[in-house]
């Protein structure tokens, strides 16, 4: 199931306070955890998860992963936004053209997201969490499909995007290669037997070994292997 297989972790001065917002926008519920708060996925949406860390700098970078929330019609759209403004997200501008239709938001700790126009057909399916899309190279999209085993469902111009093969959230790359602080990071659930055993077939494909115990992709993004024991 996907939700047992990715997980996007943010990094959160108050994890709770952050976790009960993004459930609000998406109807989840919230299981405190010893290491953060968990908002479970189903097999066709990702899960959240938001772990304590330090305020966001105000002249930081534009995040590395934004989540891209879908809607049924103008009024629903309209309904979401009010919906994240009510509950402490606030309008960014960050150059997009009226005619673009998608509004740019930010949680209350300053994490972008957008809330998608009704019709959208690369969304048209995926359900509320239509999309998490990230700054990374078509290496990194290609590192993950085989790391996941999930289809390329595009692949053009250096843009890749997989999808599980139950449909649901897509995983985008933009084509560029990623810097900044790494405020949010993947979470890869341990398949079945041997946890290194995993962890040494995810760095045959490309992944290189962190000194934290975690591993990067490609492009060096910070990701974690979860084990029920430890990261690995």
């Amino acid at each position: 199931m996907l939700a047992q297989r990715l997980t996007v972790a943010f990094d959160a001065v108050d994890p709770a306070g952050l976790a009960r917002f993004w459930a609000g926008l998406l109807d989840r519920e919230v299981l405190a955890q010893p290491a953060g708060v968990l908002l479970p996925g189903s097999a066709t949406q990702l899960a959240l998860r938001f772990v304590p860390g330090t305020a966001r700098r105000a002249s930081a970078q534009p995040n590395r992963m934004h989540l891209h929330l879908t809607s049924t019609s103008l009024d629903d759209q309209q309904r979401r936004v009010q919906q994240a403004r009510d509950a402490g997200a606030h309008h960014l501008d960050v150059g997009q053209r009226p005619e673009e239709g998608h509004v740019v938001l930010a949680d209350p700790e300053g994490n972008e997201f957008c809330v998608i126009e009704p019709g959208n057909r690369f969304l048209a399916g995926c359900g509320l969490l239509g999309e998490l899309a990230c700054t990374g190279t078509r290496a990194v999209g290609r590192f993950w499909q085989d790391a996941l085993g999930w289809p390329l469902v595009w692949d053009q111009d250096g843009e890749t995007a997989i999808q599980s093969t139950r449909g649901g959230t897509k995983v985008a790359w933009d084509g560029q290669r990623a810097g900044g602080d790494q405020r949010q990071r993947l979470e890869v659930s341990a398949a079945a037997g041997d946890p290194q055993a995993e962890a040494e077939r995810l760095v045959s494909l490309g992944a290189q070994r962190w000194p934290d115990g975690g591993l990067t992709d490609p492009d060096g993004n910070l990701f974690h292997l979860i084990t029920a024991r430890r990261p690995v």
